[in-house]
Order: C-alpha cells, then sequence, then structure tokens
C-alpha cells in the first residue's frame, strides 16, 4: 500500500475534525449516546476512505 503525502495527509485530518466537531454542534449535541457513535462512525467512514486514497493513488 502507498502512502499519501504529509500535506495530504494532514488535509484529511484537519476535515475529518471538522465534520466531526460540525455534526456534533449542529445535531448531536444533547444526546451523549448518539454523539459517541456518531463520531465513531465517522472517523471508520474517513479511515476507510484514507485507505481507498492511498489504495488507488499513482
Amino acid at each position: 500500500m502507498k502512502r499519501l503525502s504529509p500535506a495530504l495527509s494532514a488535509l484529511y485530518l484537519v476535515l475529518m475534525i471538522t465534520v466531526v466537531v460540525s455534526i456534533d454542534t449542529a445535531f448531536l449535541q444533547q444526546h451523549p449516546e448518539l454523539r459517541l457513535i456518531g463520531n465513531i462512525l465517522i472517523v471508520a467512514v474517513f479511515i476507510a476512505g484514507y485507505f481507498l486514497l492511498a489504495r488507488f493513488k499513482k
């Protein structure tokens, strides 16, 4: 498996953090259990996307 460049990895990490915080503050602020499950699912989707990007990188 190839690795993504450090700049692209950092940008991807910032995007993931932004999405998690946005979803937390917009929709899940009053539901701690759903908040935890939602955060885990979001991170899992981003990890899968990262591996797909790394796999198809030229």
